[in-house]
């Protein structure tokens, strides 16, 4: 049973061109690119009544993210100094990291599992999450709690 007013991630790939648009204005108003409104539906191509329709109901996963717990999963390949590196991107970003979880590694992988506090991160997770991804001897990670 699904209950009324839950929460859910999404990948942006699936999601309606009216709600990135409206992400896409509320952006633009945070940042000054448009001063009002009205400026920020017409760049992105929406109608005013459509982004106050939805402009209280969908935000980017940073957003939702900061100041909480962030969880990730790891797939990670079996090469000295792969965690440390992920570790260091964390401490760079000022994470503040609650638990390691590291699984023996087997066919040379290994799964690692990451809780760490989101508070003083000096970008957005999705940002701190794309860089660890792209690091060597990174194959996988996935966010598995939020909270």
């Amino acid at each position: 049973m699904v209950q009324k007013g839950g929460f859910y991630i999404i990948k942006d790939k699936i999601m309606p061109e009216i709600l990135k648009k409206t992400v896409k204005a509320k952006e633009l108003l945070k940042s000054g690119k448009a001063k009002t409104v009205n400026e920020a539906t017409e760049f992105v191509g929406m109608s005013r009544s459509a982004f106050y329709k939805y402009r209280d109901y969908i935000f980017p996963f940073y957003e939702a993210s900061m100041g909480k717990i962030v969880t990730i999963s790891l797939l990670l390949e079996h090469i000295p100094g792969v965690l440390s590196g992920i570790l260091d991107e964390i401490a760079r970003a000022h994470g503040n990291i609650l638990t390691i979880n590291q699984n023996i590694p087997i066919q040379n992988m290994a799964s690692v599992t990451i809780s760490f506090e989101t508070g003083n991160l000096n970008k957005n997770v999705e940002e701190l999450l794309e860089i660890i991804h792209n690091k060597e001897g990174v194959q996988k990670v996935d966010i598995v709690a939020q909270g």
